[in-house]
């Protein structure tokens, strides 16, 4: 049996053999370049002196091929990790430079917004304060003359209470900045005198928390000092109806519509006029077909000049009612009205103002006619044309012209009272009729609100 299968193992072994040279011969490597673990055509490679200390005679081709892909793999990860400390270096550098610079200015920093929210609330404060000082004092005034004043106690309480709420808010912003700014170093893992590094208590999830919620706070005062900002506009919206327009600081009050109460103005110039413009603030509390706000007259024409409300509509005439000029539609109860008209001899044209916008205009009034002087200018009422009364004629009340129709006297505040030899240009009405800001302290060179002297008479009387 042995004999049998002796032939068989030969001719398995020779088939081997033969793969074996046969897959040998297939291998073909060539390098253009040399290096010292080079794979030539040669089985064997003879050692020299500069080959590699790891070089042996026992190499093969492929234990040299391995060797190429582990070197060249050390080397990419040598520049890799070369890479990674460079970028670590420069980021701890960089950072410890800001480290360094928040503690050299956070502090200075701190301080100036710090004195500078403080010098805001207490600004805030102050104009609070004075708001409602002038409420009360308008609440007086209200008193005094009769009238209700329960919309002026609601708007006291809720200014007192805005101004309990701003005292909150600026409490917290100051125990804030307290914490915040005082102290720039904090949440940041570092002493703000040596500028050395702090070690760190709770590590980088404690620092996010802390951050976090200083955010949080910081988002609250924010939303809070945001709605009380919109309660102010609120409130000042609502107050602006009923205090002063302009940046005025005065106004005449003329309580009820009666033939006693108007206000006699006294130019310090002559009235001869060929050219005029004259504006005013109102806010009418009863409006009759005829309610009189300015009028100028002589014995010989009591109707010179007159400004008047008729129920929603404005009215204004220069040499008598045959030259009226009107805009209906602009008068409402209760609310600021600024009134201007304008009139000039040599175009004949009178123009009605409202709100800095031109309402009415209307041409060929009085053209070449001349305002003549001598005569009595009044608020609130017309002359008639009637004469002082004397007491002794038992006709009429001593220091009061006759004839005054209470149906014509006006009822409500005026301000902003002025007078110009001139037509004023359009943008100048415009400025006067602007509610916000100090447009109250431009002056007429005629009647000058503030300066000109005005006389009340019966129960008409200044207010602040």
């Amino acid at each position: 049996m042995f004999r049998c299968r002796l032939p068989q193992a030969v001719r398995v072994l020779s088939v081997c053999l033969c793969l074996a040279l046969a897959y040998e011969d297939d291998i073909e490597v060539n390098y253009d370049d040399t290096y010292y673990n080079e794979i030539t055509e040669r089985e064997t490679a003879e050692p020299t002196p500069s080959s590699s200390p790891c070089s042996s005679s026992d190499l093969t081709k492929w234990d040299k091929m391995f060797s190429m892909l582990e070197n060249s793999q050390m080397r990419e990860n040598m520049l890799l990790q070369y890479a990674d400390d460079i970028i670590k270096v420069e980021m701890g550098s960089l950072r410890s430079e800001m480290l360094s610079f928040v503690a050299q200015y956070g502090g200075s920093c701190g301080v100036a917004v710090e004195t500078a929210g403080r010098r805001m609330a207490s600004q805030m404060e102050g104009r609070l304060r004075e708001t409602l000082e002038r409420l009360k004092l308008g609440d007086l005034a209200f008193a005094a003359a009769g009238k209700s004043a329960g919309n002026s106690y609601q708007s006291e309480a809720l200014l007192q209470q805005l101004l309990s709420a701003t005292r909150a808010q600026v409490s917290r912003l100051a125990k804030l900045e307290t914490s915040c700014f005082r102290s720039p170093g904090a949440g940041m893992g570092m002493n703000t005198k040596t500028g050395s590094q702090l070690p760190e208590s709770g590590g980088e999830g404690s620092h996010e928390q802390e951050v976090t919620s200083r955010q949080a706070v910081l988002d609250k005062t924010l939303a809070a000092v945001l709605e009380m900002k919109g309660a102010l506009q609120v409130v000042l919206r609502s107050s602006r109806q009923r205090n002063l327009p302009a940046g005025c600081e005065m106004a005449l009050l003329f309580p009820m519509r009666s033939r006693r109460i108007y206000t006699a103005v006294i130019p310090d110039v002559p009235m001869s006029l060929s050219s005029f413009t004259v504006c005013m603030w109102v806010k009418p509390t009863a409006v009759s077909n005829q309610t009189v706000l300015f009028s100028y007259g002589t014995p010989r024409n009591p109707y010179e000049i007159q400004l008047l409300l008729g129920q929603t509509s404005a009215l204004f005439t220069v040499g008598g009612e045959a030259h009226l000029v009107e805009a209906r539609g602009v008068v409402k109860l209760g609310q600021w009205l600024h009134l201007c008209g304008t009139w000039s001899s040599k175009q004949g044209r009178a123009c009605l103002w409202a709100d800095g916008k031109t309402v009415a205009s209307t041409p060929g009034v009085a053209e070449g006619h001349v305002l003549p002087d001598g005569g009595s200018l009044q608020l609130g009422q017309e002359r008639n044309g009637c004469c002082p009364t004397s007491p002794r004629s038992g006709n009429g009340v001593a220091g009061f012209e006759g004839g005054f129709n209470p149906k014509l006297s006006f009822a409500g505040k005026m301000t902003g009272v002025n007078m110009w030899d001139r037509i004023l240009s359009g943008p100048e009405i415009n400025t006067l009729a602007l509610q916000e800001g100090q447009v109250c302290d431009l002056k007429g060179n005629m009647v000058a609100w503030g300066v000109t002297e005005m006389v009340p008479h019966g129960g008409a009387q200044f207010i602040y």
